[in-house]
């Protein structure tokens, strides 16, 4: 399963997300697969959209159970975790809704 957020993000914090990002995926990012292993999250990809309306983060996640890995990620005990919602909390507003146009996939 594939599920996608969009979220406004607070222009004036566009640079300290990017930072935390290019951290997450740099020197950290042993800590960042060790807590996808542990959500069950086989993919993760997030990107910045310049809109009319301002920046937009458009955030990606592969794997079987979303709510599970969520869950999994609310109760994280990994330090990066916690920095994570943090960072994330501070640069984001509101979430964006969308409408899904296309979901196809090959028969398993």
């Amino acid at each position: 399963m594939i599920h996608i957020t969009v979220t406004q993000v607070d222009p004036g914090k566009v640079e300290k997300l990017r930072d935390w990002l290019q951290v997450v995926q740099g020197p950290r990012r042993d800590e960042v697969t060790a807590t996808l292993v542990d959500e069950g999250v086989r993919h993760e990809r997030a990107v910045l959209v310049e809109s009319s309306d301002g920046p937009l983060l458009v955030y990606v996640v592969e794997c079987d159970n979303y709510e599970a890995a969520r869950a999994a990620f609310a109760k994280s005990e990994h330090p990066i975790d916690a920095e994570h919602k943090q960072v994330m909390a501070e640069v984001g507003g509101t979430p964006v809704p969308f409408e899904e146009l296309l979901d196809v996939k090959p028969p398993a």
